[in-house]
């Protein structure tokens, strides 16, 4: 074999193309290698060389995460007590300001009774003070109803010594205006079921006129669960005004008569309920108690296992 320049030059490129895909694949080693493509490129025919090549994203998913539907619907827990929270609050504001009104107007300085009825319906738990004459003959009574002392009902039983006698009706008495032609209806009060009967509380039957102070009323809707009326028996289980005045011939005004130290014991004043309950506190405490365990346990389990989140 001759050597000549033109051989060894070329024996020479063979062994440096040789050479410099060893070195690629040493120095780049993460690196997808195509056999192929280098071949081509080098123009030489070069055995397959036995290496496993790893790919640099091997081992790592492509998929990009979200939080999906799941995760919203989640999501929305925390949000939704949150705002059932903030609801709350502004519903203690309310119930504070109409319990501070109520109780202006109870302890009210008591008001003559207005001639134009229109004026009624701004003027409801205000005190107003008639005088005139009780018709007994018309009375009828409503319930049953649980005793009011100090404007809540008295469930103690230590009044009578017996939560049993506690239970009774109000009376409902048509009363003549001395001032004015015309007749409104007057709560009296509370009497147990075993005076119900006129003749067991004849001294309660006020003879002659009176003054008498009552706080005003207007018509209530007939609450849920509540029957509706006998009128056979005039048995009434709700504050009705208007069909009450229709059946006792009356004008639409009712007085609940406020205690006075000038009538006997029975019926019984000053059943006027005030007490109007107020939970708002309890229930803002919860729906954002709530609110805050919940929006927790979503960053547990979704914002944390969303890479990029945090």
């Amino acid at each position: 074999m001759s050597f000549t320049a033109g051989n060894i030059f070329i024996r020479l490129r063979k062994q440096f193309n040789v050479n410099h895909f060893q070195f690629i694949i040493n120095a780049r080693p993460t690196q997808p290698c195509n056999i192929i493509n280098i071949q081509k490129r080098y123009k030489t025919k070069l055995s397959k060389p036995n290496l496993y090549v790893p790919n640099r994203n091997e081992g790592f998913s492509t998929k990009k995460e979200k939080i999906g539907v799941y995760g919203y619907c989640l999501l929305s827990v925390p949000i939704v007590t949150f705002l059932l929270g903030t609801w709350q609050v502004q519903r203690r504001k309310w119930k504070l300001n109409l319990l501070e009104t109520l109780s202006k107007r109870i302890n009210h300085k008591p008001i003559e009774l207005p001639n134009n009825l229109e004026e009624l319906e701004s003027k409801e738990y205000y005190p107003i003070k008639v005088k005139g004459t009780f018709v007994y003959e018309k009375e009828f009574v409503i319930g049953p109803r649980s005793l009011i002392v100090d404007g809540d009902a008295n469930s103690s039983g230590s009044f009578f010594g017996s939560g049993e006698t506690q239970k009774g009706y109000c009376v409902i008495t048509p009363f003549k205006l001395l001032d004015q032609d015309c007749t409104i209806l007057i709560n009296r009060g509370w009497i147990p079921r075993t005076h119900k009967s006129p003749v067991k509380r004849q001294e309660g039957q006020i003879e002659g006129e009176v003054e008498i102070t009552g706080i005003l009323r207007l018509n209530e809707k007939r609450p849920p669960f509540v029957p509706k009326h006998t009128t056979k028996d005039d048995m009434w289980y709700y504050r009705d005004v208007n069909e009450m005045a229709k059946k006792a011939g009356t004008a639409p005004i009712y007085l609940e008569m406020i205690s006075n130290k000038d009538f006997p014991k029975f019926p019984i004043g000053s059943q006027t309920k005030v007490n109007i309950r107020n939970e708002h506190l309890s229930y803002i405490i919860t729906w954002y108690s709530l609110s805050a365990a919940t929006g927790y346990m979503w960053y547990k389990l979704v914002v944390k296992k969303v890479p990029g989140l945090v």
